[in-house]
Order: C-alpha cells, then structure tokens, then sequence
C-alpha cells in the first residue's frame, strides 16, 4: 500500500517594504472621505483650481467656475516650490486664507501643498487635504510628521521614484498612524523634452496591482501643455485611476505660475461633459449635482 501523497502548504507570501500599503495586509481597496467624496470608491474624483494662489478674484472666480463644471475639490498653492528662487513662490498664510473664502463660497474642500513640517499645524487648520509635492515625495521627516495628522495626505510621485519608493514613502505616513493617503501619478523626468515630464499611465496599474491605496493622476503638471490634458486626463479614467488633479486659470495667459498648462473654465467645462460621458463605459461615475443650472440657482 502506498501512503496517499499530501501537497505540501504553499509558502507565505514576502511582505514588501511597503507593508501595510501592499495589497497583501489589505486585499480590499481602501476609500478615503473628503468632504462629501469618497476618494477610492465608484466616483470618479476630480480635484481642480490654479496651480497658485494669486489674488481673491482670481482664486473665487475660478473656484466657481471649477465648481459648476462638477469639480468635487478645490486645489491651490499656498505655498510654491519652484525651480528659481526668482519665481513667485505662493502667498503663504494669506493664500490660505483666500482658499478658505473659497469653501465657503463653494461649499467644497480645499487641498493645498504644505512644503516643510513647521508649516502643517497651520496648513492643516485650513486646509481639509494636506498635498506632499513631487519635489518632498521623499522628504522623510516631512512624512513623519504628517502621519500624525488625522487628515487626508496627497502624495505625489517624486520626479524620479519607482512605483516601489513612492509606496514606501506612503509607508511612512501610514506606519505613523495616518491611513488617509492618497496616491498620484504627476509625470516622471525622462530624457523626453517634448513634454514637460513623461506620464507614466502604467505606474496607475502597477500601483493597483500592489497597493490598495486610492491612486489619482495629474496631467498638467506631466505634460505642462494645456491642450494635452484633456486627453491624457480621458486616458487615465481609462486605466484605472480613481480621479484627476488639473490645472485651472480664470486667465492663464496672466497667472503667475504655470498658465501654459492651465485650461480655461470653459475648456474645464467641455472635458468635465467628456469625462462625464465616458466615466460608464470605464465602471465609474461622475455626479451632476454641481451642474451650472443647479449651482447658478443655489447662488441666487
């Protein structure tokens, strides 16, 4: 008689350094709240606004303007880090200040960059989503400090990282305490001139196939042309990506930062159609609650 052969346990799986962003700890994709969103979930997110805080007309204008196209966050810099110590560098306390105005007027959360640690106890009692920008992806102190706030961290892809540093830098925000981060794919430097940085669309996939974090993408800032965007924003709801961060300017050929890829209100309100149209076909969904009509009548 032969003894029946057993197979034997297959060997757990190796936990990457990013243990608790890896899907292996977490198999369900996580959603993260912001205002009245969910970040993650079947809503396709859209965050929008200019790349910095100018002045009131410009942040209130365009923040209404972004807002009756169906925008679900506002976004502006406070706070600018910018390749030559000459460029306009943001408004500081006073551009907080004017994004908070913008709530009110909108009655959506605001996301803003904050830059160095001393600055988050004040960035985060005005702003509803802490942004970690390319150029601090791997600013670990930075990260540090931010896992000990409770509210949402955006986390941008650093101009060099692989998918694996940027999941290990999320790391740090989650091994601290903070499991409200958001992910987001903003271009990567390559020898490439032609655009201002290379989107790697397929960082999207290779992120959802190991982490269960939310992942966004941001087309103005990867191409830095503004008649790029529309496109590339289409392809990302095509792949996969849970939301956009883009660039809007009431007058870009006058904004003080970034006006070359920034769309118009108008061009915002033709893709916000688009990609309103299109999100069904990709499982997703994109409300219409802040539709002109119905926003124009809330204003009256």
């Amino acid at each position: 008689m032969t003894q029946e052969s057993k197979e034997a346990p297959a060997p757990p799986k190796k936990l990457p350094p990013y243990k608790l962003a890896s899907r292996i700890t977490h198999p369900q994709n996580s959603t993260i709240k912001v205002g009245n969103f969910e970040i993650g979930g079947p809503e396709f997110i859209v965050m929008a606004g200019p790349c910095s805080v100018e002045h009131d007309p410009q942040m209130l204008g365009t923040a209404w303007d972004v807002k009756v196209s169906g925008a679900h966050i506002i976004r502006g810099g406070a706070f600018k880090p910018r390749s030559s110590p000459y460029s306009f560098q943001g408004l500081a306390e006073e551009g907080l200040k004017m994004l908070s105005k913008a709530r009110e007027l909108t009655g959506l959360s605001i996301v803003t960059e904050v830059m160095d640690s001393t600055d988050i106890d004040l960035v985060e009692s005005y702003a509803d989503v802490l942004q970690v920008g390319a150029r601090n992806s791997q600013n670990f102190s930075l990260l540090k400090r931010l896992s000990k706030t409770q509210k949402p961290v955006l986390l941008k892809r650093g101009l060099m990282n692989t998918v694996e540093e940027l999941l290990c830098s999320a790391e740090y925000i989650l091994a601290g305490g903070n499991a409200n981060v958001i992910l987001c794919e903003r271009g990567i430097r390559t020898f490439e001139t032609s655009t201002r940085n290379t989107l790697d669309l397929s960082a999207v996939l290779a992120i959802k196939e190991r982490s269960h974090l939310p992942v966004i993408v941001d087309p103005s800032h990867a191409s830095g042309k503004a008649h790029y965007v529309a496109p590339l924003s289409k392809a990302a709801l095509a792949v996969g990506a849970d939301g956009l961060m883009i660039e809007v300017h009431c007058s870009p050929e006058t904004a003080l930062c970034d006006g070359e890829e920034s769309l118009t209100p108008q061009v915002f309100r033709e893709l916000m159609a688009q990609l309103r149209d299109l999100a069904p076909h990709f499982g997703r969904s994109i409300s219409t609650i802040n539709n002109p009509q119905e926003a124009g009548a809330s204003q009256s």
